[in-house]
């Protein structure tokens, strides 16, 4: 081993330490691909098998994409092509690959729930390590990060989690690190109250694995908040489990999950399917039903073909501490503009990270114990959105970052993607009253094909969402969970409406963002809000005239062009001109109250909360 200096351009002098065989230098931290290796790092399945499973997705999502842009051509050049009609066909090309990828994971996890025998064994083989009779033999620090939020609300969570794990007999395995980013005083002093409150209403023993720290300076944002925790504390603990101030897991769950990690050293990061909480908000509570039954088809279908190259969410998940301080610091990229700085979305480039360190990321596709709190308004989901915007946008610098495996890059891609489809789709909304007026007199348009393909593209769009509701549908006791069929039928159909005008109005605020970040125009991390409030209908123009001036405009010109594409397009333009008030609606408490009292919309917890859940209820 012998060390040699390194200088990225324009960067600081780094001193790796590098390995010299046959005359080429390979940093340590990268590990040797070995020929002969033919299972993931923890041993679990076979390599080969799993690049068999990504060949299957990979054709069948590009034969699936070819023949959608075939038929879109014909379709578009009927009548010969313009220019309209090329930037419909190159927009389109952009924005259908996550809608495809969308419906071969929901169709793959639909057909191993209900259509293998031991799905989880494909998936996620490392879940058969947790014996309930298994000791816990490392230590884990359980960590919540907060930046001005309510500190009662986040102390809370914590102290219902200690509890929890208190129950399980392995209490004394774990510590607290309450990790506070807050600039605002008067939360400051309320968060240092709190945190001394809780060390003191134990015994020393307790209060020495309490643990408050707040930092002057957000420096790196929530990554540097825990990489800080990592460089101060870290060689303490073997694992960490890293909490956004709204999550809350069983200790059952997080017990089962370091069993896991207990018995496959090379696993580095083990993440749990979070899911939403009982909600007072309209707008939290619809969304989480949808999310509810659309993840588990998707995550799983996702598991299987992802397999150790697995997602990372940032929080209620579990990570080895060691490679995630040796190998998973996140660069700072070079430049001044709004995709420089610090990572804003830390969360998939550190489990990239981890990949590239010779460790495996695994998700385990089940609803377990995990639990988070949704955006309770439009407005503070839209803040959310454009965060993830901007920190997945930043990926477009680490795409040649070296090292990576395919798979790992092509996760970052598809970050990118996530969000760079969204103005292609609404270039292609902003240009469909020129379609419709070209189609006026058109008497050799294939009608049936275009609304066979508009139709079909649709279905496939709510995929995920069909495969939940099938999956709950199919499972036994599984509509009972969410408050019987009736419910659960109504709760389904309001759910489907609610998406589209959600996505128009969230779509219209992405685009305008990206045009921003062209010249200079960047997010500011602050503080999220989390409880119920209604939203008045100045607030609500305020934040949403965009979308209604663009729908006004876009509709407005449809209608004098063509009435029968107006009628077409409002799955896709209502939401743009409903903007103001779905936002006022989705934010009404009287209407959150009416939803919770008749069961509508409903998520398994609101019928049957588990002891976390009414601990907290109970507690607030």
């Amino acid at each position: 081993m012998s060390p040699k200096l390194s200088q990225d351009a324009g960067g600081p002098l780094d001193l790796t330490i590098m390995t010299d065989i046959q005359g080429v230098s390979i940093p340590a931290t990268t590990p040797m691909r070995n020929a002969c290796v033919t299972t993931t790092p923890t041993g679990m399945q076979s390599i080969a098998g799993l690049r068999w499973r990504r060949w299957i997705v990979a054709s069948l999502n590009g034969a699936s994409y070819v023949t959608f842009m075939a038929l879109v051509a014909v379709v578009l050049g009927a009548g010969g092509w313009t220019v309209v009609d090329s930037v419909l066909f190159v927009a389109f090309g952009i924005a259908l690959p996550w809608t495809l990828l969308g419906f071969w994971n929901a169709v793959i996890g639909l057909w191993l729930l209900h259509g293998v025998r031991d799905p989880m064994h494909a998936v996620a083989p490392f879940a058969a390590n947790s014996d309930p009779a298994t000791a816990l033999t490392l230590d884990t620090a359980v960590l919540m990060t907060l930046r001005n939020e309510d500190p009662a609300r986040a102390f809370l969570r914590l102290q219902t989690i200690k509890a929890s794990l208190d129950a399980t007999g392995s209490g004394d395995r774990f510590s607290y690190f309450v990790l506070s980013d807050t600039d605002d005083q008067q939360t400051a002093l309320a968060e240092e109250v709190a945190a001394a409150a809780w060390k003191n209403s134990g015994g020393a023993q307790e209060a020495a694995r309490i643990v408050y720290r707040r930092r002057d300076v957000n420096t790196g944002y929530k990554a540097g908040n825990v990489h800080d925790f990592c460089r101060r504390w870290g060689s303490d603990y073997e694992l960490m489990l890293p909490l956004d101030a709204d999550s809350l897991m069983s200790g059952e769950t997080i017990v089962r999950l370091v069993r896991m990690m207990q018995s496959h050293p090379k696993l580095g990061i083990l993440q749990s399917l979070v899911v939403g909480m009982p909600s007072e908000s309209v707008f939290a509570r619809i969304f989480q039903f949808g999310m509810r039954h659309g993840m588990r088809s998707y995550t799983m279908g996702q598991a299987w073909w992802v397999g150790d190259c697995g997602p990372f969410w940032g929080h209620n998940a579990l990570v080895r501490i060691k490679p995630f301080m040796d190998d998973c610091t996140l660069p700072l990229l070079p430049g001044t503009s709004p995709l420089s700085g610090h990572v804003l979305s830390h969360d998939q480039l550190e489990a990239t990270l981890m990949r590239r360190s010779g460790y495996e990321v695994r998700v385990l596709p089940v609803e377990c114990g995990s639990w988070e709190e949704n955006p309770p308004t439009i407005l503070d989901y839209l803040k959310r959105d454009v965060r993830w915007c901007q920190g997945n946008l930043q990926y477009l610098k680490l795409l040649d970052l070296p090292g990576l495996r395919f798979m790992n890059r092509f996760q970052i891609l598809w970050a990118i993607l996530m969000f760079i489809g969204i103005p292609a789709w609404t270039l292609m909304i902003a240009l469909s009253p020129i379609v419709a007026w070209q189609l006026r007199d058109a008497n050799d348009f294939p009608s049936t094909l275009a609304a066979s393909l508009y139709v079909t593209y649709f279905l496939m769009y709510l995929s995920p969402k069909i495969a939940g509701l099938l999956d709950v549908a199919m499972t036994p006791g599984g509509v009972a969970r969410y408050g019987g069929p009736l419910r659960f039928a109504a709760g389904a159909a309001i759910e489907v409406v609610f998406s589209f005008l959600q996505g128009a109005v969230s779509t219209i605020r992405t685009t305008i963002f990206m045009i921003g970040l062209l010249f200079g125009r960047s997010v500011n991390w602050g503080g999220q809000s989390r409880d119920a409030y209604g939203i008045g209908w100045t607030t609500a123009f305020i934040n949403l005239w965009p979308q209604l001036l663009f729908g006004l405009v876009v509709c407005g010109a449809m209608i004098a062009a063509n009435p029968n594409i107006f009628y077409w397009s409002l799955p896709l333009t209502a939401g743009y001109f409903l903007a103001i008030p779905f936002a006022v609606v989705t934010a009404n408490p009287r209407f959150g109250a009416l939803l919770k009292r008749w069961g509508l919309c409903g998520i398994p917890e609101d019928f049957d909360a588990p002891p976390e859940i009414r601990a907290m209820k109970a507690a607030a």
